[in-house]
């Protein structure tokens, strides 16, 4: 009774029916209950469907009243279909109830699958990969296959990255996450620092759903990390917290300052959620972390046509994803080191200055190239 009674008060709130004092006491509900927010934005969801799904059946019932308006003025003729026409004449109402049945489910397993996939497609966002200028030299790779094989004349091609995007340590040996969109069909991923140095990479498990993708540094250049100096949360962040992030929009690592602004991504998409910073080309991928220096969240995609609009995914997606990775039987084969990949939880810059949090972070966050 008191799902219907909440549900109903929610119907009032978002068709303006509420009166003044009521609708100031819901919005402070609201704010103060995620649940009750979450609720609000499935309804308005659902009866954005509904009113879809009412409105082609107006316009389909007005063709069969304007057929029919024709055929009695002799406008159409109507062809050798009599059994057809009086098989729908005496089915058609359970053919409706049917239609309205399927129609009601198909909404449904939309609104899920809606709920359950980024919002990446839409023409009213930009993913925030990077398109590379040109061609990019393996240096490290150079380096070490002339120290190696002790020839001055030995040359290695030059390779060419088209896309580019951000990443960031998730466990000091060399596993690191990005976005899906960033290293999509690529044939050879490479991650570079901030000094410049690159590093050849795997990609060890892709989630198109979530638009994460988990990578390993595997080049004999490339020195472990201790214990990394920020937490991964796995609870996420509140509407109003102060975030920041770092990326890779050009070749210099920026810095961006910011704060939540939505519990929900792009059309209500509970996988992300929306944060108000500055953001560009090249941000993909990128950590979101708040003022204790946790990680929450990993920074995908932006808005077009409202500014500072930016979609990040929740970092809870990160520990599903591993879980899922731990019951892989092929990375688990050929990574035997995985089963020992431990994602902090706990930041050890918590209560440091920004400035000093951000020195100690920059090390761990790297460009990342694929073509």
């Amino acid at each position: 009774m008191q799902e219907i009674t909440m549900l109903d008060a929610i119907e009032r709130y978002i068709r303006g029916e509420m009166l003044p004092d009521e609708r100031v006491y819901f919005e402070q509900l609201r704010k103060s209950s995620p649940a009750v927010d979450q609720m609000v934005v499935e309804h308005t969801i659902f009866l954005n469907q509904m009113n879809q799904y009412g409105e082609i059946k107006d316009f389909r019932s007005q063709l069969n009243e304007i057929h029919n308006e024709l055929s009695a003025a002799g406008e159409i003729r109507e062809t050798q279909t009599s059994k057809v026409v009086v098989l729908w004449k005496k089915y058609k109402r359970v053919v409706g109830v049917a239609a309205s049945i399927a129609g009601i489910t198909a909404l449904g397993i939309s609104g899920l699958v809606s709920y359950l996939s980024p919002k990446v497609n839409n023409d009213r966002v930009e993913l925030l990969s990077r398109r590379l200028r040109s061609t990019e030299i393996r240096l490290n790779s150079v380096t070490n296959q002339l120290n190696n094989e002790g020839s001055s004349n030995q040359v290695i091609p030059p390779v060419n990255f088209k896309s580019g995007g951000t990443g960031f340590l998730i466990d000091g040996k060399g596993y690191l996450i990005t976005n899906y969109h960033v290293v999509k069909n690529a044939t050879l991923v490479e991650v570079q620092n901030r000094q410049g140095a690159s590093f050849k990479a795997r990609v060890l498990h892709l989630d198109p759903a979530a638009d994460l993708a988990f990578l390993k540094i595997e080049d004999t250049a490339f020195r472990s990390y201790g214990v990394l100096p920020y937490g991964i949360s796995k609870t996420g962040t509140k509407l109003g917290d102060d975030l920041f992030t770092m990326g890779y929009p050009r070749d210099e690592i920026v810095y961006g300052k910011g704060y939540m602004s939505a519990r929900t991504g792009f059309q209500g998409d509970t996988l992300t959620y929306q944060i108000t910073v500055a953001a560009n080309p090249g941000n993909s991928g990128g950590p979101v972390l708040n003022k204790d220096g946790e990680v929450v969240g990993i920074v995908s995609s932006s808005q077009h046509d409202v500014q500072g609009a930016v979609f990040a995914i929740r970092t809870k997606n990160i520990f599903r994803a591993l879980e899922d990775m731990r019951s892989d039987s092929t990375i688990l084969k050929n990574d035997s080191l995985f089963n020992h990949v431990r994602v902090p939880l706990s930041s050890p810059i918590k209560g440091m200055e920004r400035q000093q949090q951000i020195e100690k972070i920059q090390d761990c966050i790297f460009i990342v190239k694929s073509n």
